[in-house]
C-alpha cells in the first residue's frame, strides 16, 4: 500500500487516534475553581523558613476557592481582606514578610462587598499569587493573595 492509498489514511488516522488516548485520559476536566486548604499553602518549615506548596505554584493565576474566616478589616470601606483559617478577632496583618503567618492570605475584592462577623465560615475565590508584594496603597506586605475575588458565607 502507498501513502496515496485510501485504506493507508484511514490506517494512519486510527493510529494517531490510539496514540492519543492515554494522553486523553491524563486530562482533567475543567473545573470552575480548584480548593485550597490552608494545609497545603506551604511546605514543612526548613532551613529557609517558609516555602510555597507545589500545589500552590501549580495553581497560581488560576481560580482557587478557599474556605476560612474574614478577620476584621482595617476600615469599613476597605476592598481586601484577610482571610484566617481560624476566627481572629485582630486583623493579623504584619509588618514585614519575614514574620507572614502560615494561616492567613489577602483577598482583593473584585468589587466591594458588605462585611461579614469574623466568626462566620466564609468561601473565598479568586485568582491565586504567590510571592512577597507590598500594596501600594496601603503599604501592607503579603506573601498569598486572591485577587478578583469574591466571598460568600459557606
Amino acid at each position: 500500500m502507498t501513502e496515496t492509498h485510501p485504506a493507508f489514511f484511514n490506517r494512519r488516522r486510527m493510529l494517531c487516534a490510539l496514540a492519543a488516548l492515554p494522553t486523553l485520559a491524563l486530562a482533567r476536566p475543567a473545573l470552575a475553581s480548584d480548593t485550597l486548604g490552608f494545609g497545603e499553602l506551604y511546605k514543612k518549615f526548613g532551613i529557609l523558613g517558609l516555602e510555597f506548596s507545589d500545589k500552590v505554584k501549580r495553581l497560581a493565576g488560576q481560580e482557587v476557592t478557599v474556605k476560612g474566616f474574614m478577620a476584621p478589616p482595617l476600615k469599613a470601606e476597605a476592598d481586601f481582606f484577610v482571610l484566617t483559617e481560624i476566627p481572629m478577632s485582630l486583623c493579623p496583618f504584619c509588618s514585614s514578610d519575614a514574620d507572614w503567618p502560615d494561616n492567613i492570605l489577602v483577598v482583593y475584592l473584585a468589587r466591594k462587598q458588605t462585611f461579614v462577623q469574623f466568626n462566620a465560615p466564609i468561601e473565598a475565590q479568586g485568582v491565586l499569587e504567590y510571592g512577597s508584594w507590598i500594596d501600594p496603597d496601603t503599604g501592607f506586605v503579603s506573601q498569598l493573595r486572591l485577587r478578583e475575588a469574591a466571598f460568600n458565607t459557606a
